[in-house]
């Protein structure tokens, strides 16, 4: 019995679904099933969209909306993040296959699925290797800015489905001239239905809610009626194609779409350029990945929850293995799905599995009313949900706070809009590592002064602070190690060359969290240095782990000064002892 107690939490901590499902209790049901509901009504034009926008036959959007929900309720973290297809995962699918093979055709799409099950490959793996910190190396701003761009890259991609127009490309040099070279060819019926879909759902997001609420409905209802627009538009415009037969006027309909559950079979992977999709396969595991954590975490603070980002990539990298052996393509945690599901009252992840059953009736029952779709209405659907992801307002904050950032935000969204979402991709993650590594090999330091009567030491030029001209007493901001060593050697020497009446130098190593080869190397340096000018070095506030490395050398014994407890107390007896031996030089000078 004891065994069974103690196997049950460390085996709930790789399946959280028996965490959470230990105390599931009526209430909870009733409000994992309201969500669920609310969640399928907006997923279903969200997902035949994104698989339009994918490349792919409308179908593959739901057959990605039911295994993989299922999946992730089993293995996730997050109580409320709602899986499935999402904008920018759909546009770098078919970026990854667009040069493979024909959008529509079948070696298309079995290299969709091939991508979902290399990607849930890549999270597993990830997952084993509990690399879930790699989250932390890709900056918001960066990613923000990828996704801006992508969103704009999106939203113009859609206006050929607006406007009944032929155009291709995946760049702004692409696109803009095939959208502008067909304007004499806009078909007026699909704009009608593009245009008044747009409008409409332009105006549900906005205005909806507070007419809603002026006759008296509640805010969170009319939230949620506003959200289900697409819904609506879907409905009305599907009519009218049929009523009015827009698709004799030239209109472009989705068509007949099979009936009926996948089919569970194991992705092919022999005859299909698995290697060609292994980079694309990684990129779209990190930006779905980063992007769910992301979300994930913003919904779980708001009620004192946690997710476990190692245990996200087992998540996700199930969900995705489950999309590729139910013939969909790649999937992770939607913004605008999971806050909505969130909104709604979600508590666990058995909202997903509810959603999934849902979509899995659509499947069933319901698809054969999509004939008469128009694909402008989805098309209006995916411009209007991306156009909330663009936020171009992140220029000017990141102009505002630091050049660099600003930097990797421009950077970042040019590459994206000129050379690709992949490209992109690659860019956002050079450049977050490279304004780290920057960053780090700059570290701030800073002389620092005793704040009169405190006992406690700033930096000179921020506070009114008290020094000694024959002390230097220097601050480091940063671990040391083999990019910034050379540097704080530099900055060190350059302080004691400024001042000549310098006879001791203290490093304040208050946030100095590691010391490598390399920079004991230059701290040994640094000592001779000032050992052959006459100056003493010391080092104050130096952490435990940081001390135990460095009693394993030999650099205390060569060490030409002290290591303080406190830098007050360095600062205090040095202080002193320079006072007594000049008193004392003046005494013998009199004498």
């Amino acid at each position: 019995m004891t065994r069974a107690r103690s196997t049950r939490p460390r085996l709930a901590r790789y399946l959280p679904a028996l965490a959470w499902g230990r105390d599931y209790t009526r209430e909870t049901l009733v409000n994992d099933a309201v969500a669920a509901l609310i969640v399928t009504i907006m997923l279903i034009p969200q997902s035949l969209a994104y698989a339009m926008l994918a490349g792919l036959p409308p179908e593959v959007g739901l057959y990605a909306s039911m295994l993989p929900l299922v999946a992730y309720a089993l293995f996730g973290s997050s109580r409320t993040l709602a899986v499935g297809p999402v904008a920018v995962v759909s546009l770098m699918t078919a970026s990854a296959i667009g040069h493979l093979a024909a959008p529509g055709s079948l070696t298309y799409l079995q290299a969709a699925v091939l991508l979902a099950l290399l990607s849930g490959g890549i999270l597993l793996v990830m997952g084993a290797l509990r690399l879930g910190f790699l989250a932390n190396f890709l900056s918001h701003p960066v990613i923000s800015g990828f996704i801006t761009a992508s969103g704009i890259v999106i939203a113009l991609s859609q206006l050929k489905h607006v406007l009944g127009v032929q155009a291709a490309g995946s760049t702004l040099p692409e696109l803009l001239p095939g959208l502008f070279a067909q304007l004499a060819a806009v078909n007026v019926p699909t704009l009608l239905v593009g245009g008044g879909m747009l409008a409409f759902l332009f105006w549900a997001r906005a205005g909806l809610p507070r007419l809603l609420q002026r006759l008296g409905v509640p805010a969170l209802p009319a939230k949620v009626l506003a959200r289900s627009g697409p819904v609506f538009g879907v409905l009305v415009t599907s009519f009218l194609a049929w009523w009015l037969d827009l698709g004799a006027m030239g209109v472009a309909l989705v068509g007949e779409v099979p009936s009926g559950l996948p089919g569970l079979a194991l992705p092919q992977v022999a005859g299909l350029p698995w290697r060609e999709l292994l980079l694309s396969a990684l990129l779209i595991s990190l930006i779905g990945f980063v992007e769910s954590v992301s979300v994930g975490h913003t919904l779980a603070a708001r009620r004192r929850q946690k997710i476990d980002p190692n245990q996200e990539l087992f998540g996700l990298g199930a969900a995705n293995v489950a999309s590729s052996f139910s013939g969909g393509y790649p999937v992770t945690g939607g913004f605008a799905r999971s806050v909505v599901n969130f909104d709604a009252g979600a508590e666990t992840p058995a909202a997903g599995v509810m959603t999934a059953v849902g979509i899995g009736l659509v499947t069933l029952y319901f698809t054969p009313y999509l004939a008469y779709l128009p694909t402008a209405t989805l098309a209006a659907t995916i411009i209007v949900a991306v156009l909330s992801l663009v936020d171009l307002s992140l220029l000017g904050r990141a102009w505002r706070f630091g050049r660099s950032d600003f930097s990797a935000v421009s950077i970042t969204i040019l590459v994206t809009l000129l050379l690709g979402v992949e490209a992109g991709v690659a860019c956002g993650i050079v450049v977050s590592l490279g304004l780290h590594l920057y960053r780090s090999s700059r570290p701030h330091m800073a002389i620092v002064g005793e704040v009169p009567g405190t006992g406690h030491y700033r930096n000179i030029d921020r506070h009114q602070v008290a020094t000694r001209g024959d002390l230097l007493s220097l601050r480091i901001d940063e671990s040391l190690y083999f990019a910034n060593a050379s540097f704080v050697e530099d900055r060190v020497m350059d302080w004691v060359d400024r001042r000549p009446e310098v006879r001791h130098v203290i490093l304040m190593c208050t946030a100095v969290n590691e010391i490598d080869m390399s920079a004991l190397d230059v701290l040994e340096s640094i000592n001779r240095q000032l050992r052959d000018r006459g100056i003493t070095l010391h080092l104050s506030e130096i952490k435990g782990p940081v001390m135990d490395s460095l009693r394993t050398t030999d650099f205390l014994e060569q060490l030409s000064g002290r290591v303080f407890l406190s830098h007050h107390d360095a600062v205090c007896r040095l202080g002193r002892e320079l006072d007594e031996a000049r008193q004392a030089h003046v005494l013998n000078w009199e004498i």
